[in-house]
């Protein structure tokens, strides 16, 4: 019985990345609100990428989040049934 063992999707570089990449563009967000008195055109281009990552930093983050979480859905599960392999007593050792 050589079960394989499952293997995470995302790494935790790609996790901290994207968590980084949500919170850096709010924050940027943030600067650019506080510093606008009067918006000139490039100013408007600055707030369409900004808005642009945080959309993306907010569906990198939901889709890191989840995959972690079935991960270790699956992995916890994994390690329930090779307990449960390891914990049964084989049916030779009964006759003897």
């Amino acid at each position: 019985m050589n079960q394989k063992r499952y293997r995470r999707r995302n790494t935790m570089a790609f996790t901290v990345l994207a968590y980084f990449t949500l919170f850096a563009g709010v924050v940027m967000f943030c600067i650019g609100l506080y510093n606008a008195d009067n918006l000139q055109l490039n100013e408007k281009g600055y707030y369409i990428a900004v808005m642009i990552l945080v959309a993306v930093g907010a569906i990198l983050t939901q889709k890191v989040t989840r995959d972690n979480a079935e991960d270790n859905d699956i992995i916890a599960e994994q390690e329930q049934e090779r307990q449960m392999s390891n914990n049964r007593i084989p049916s030779s050792s009964k006759e003897s």
